[in-house]
């Protein structure tokens, strides 16, 4: 596993202090999940914002995301976004949950 040095701000590194004390984790592990799961939210906030301009499909979007097209589909739902999509779009998506 390669290694990665950060500088934080002091409130940064006492807010990891507490949340690694909090989950009973080491500082490399809380940081490990942070990341991860900071980069997956990331990449979704990405996707809710081209998809709701109509500048991506579904099948895009889940792959921005990161996710597959069922677990995309139900984050649109969650956050009650709206197609843009034409009715080529849709079909090409529904093809591309057919392949699945």
């Amino acid at each position: 596993m390669p290694s990665i040095s950060a500088r934080v701000p002091d409130d940064d590194e006492e807010t990891l202090e507490e949340v690694a004390e909090l989950l009973d984790e080491d500082k490399s592990t809380v940081i490990r999940k942070a990341l991860r799961e900071g980069l997956a939210e990331l990449r979704i906030r990405r996707a809710v914002e081209q998809y709701q301009t109509g500048e991506i499909s579904t099948n895009q979007a889940a792959r921005i995301a990161g996710v597959s097209v069922a677990d995309w589909l139900e984050i649109a739902r969650d956050r009650n976004l709206t197609s843009q999509l034409s009715p080529d779009d849709l079909a090409a998506d529904v093809d591309s949950a057919r392949e699945l």
